[in-house]
């Protein structure tokens, strides 16, 4: 059997989450003997000072006996974490260009009154 029909045979289903400098891949695979398992890759992209890059991967192998388990511990695991911080994205805040949103403070600018047609100037084109 060839490489590429090796590949094929294993490859079942796949998904992608990208999230910020992280790439997600959920691959459902096939084992020899034809039963299915899952693998969680987690890619993460590295620059260089002179433009080069790398990347770092991490792969969990989640076969069908441990889904259950696994599955309640992350449910576990993610409502602790809600719970006990919401779900507010605290590292945002540290980003250059953080603006939380929050429309119970909003600030009203006053504005003065300019509606008369005294403070405008008449352009005609024909002087541009």
């Amino acid at each position: 059997m060839s490489e590429r029909d090796l590949s094929d045979q294993e490859e079942i289903h796949s998904k992608v989450l990208r999230a910020g400098r992280r790439t997600y891949f959920f691959d459902v695979r096939s084992t020899k003997a034809g039963d299915y398992y899952l693998t969680i890759t987690e890619s993460k992209k590295f620059t260089h000072d002179d433009g080069s890059f790398h990347y770092k991967k991490h792969k969990i192998y989640l076969y069908k006996e441990d889904f259950d388990a696994f599955k309640e511990n992350v449910e576990e695991m993610m409502d602790f974490i809600i719970n006990e911080k919401g779900s507010e994205v605290i590292s945002e805040r540290h980003q250059k260009d953080f603006k939380k949103e929050d429309s119970e403070t909003e600030v009203e600018i006053p504005v003065e009154n300019t509606s008369t047609t005294s403070s405008f100037t008449d352009v005609s084109f024909e002087d541009i």
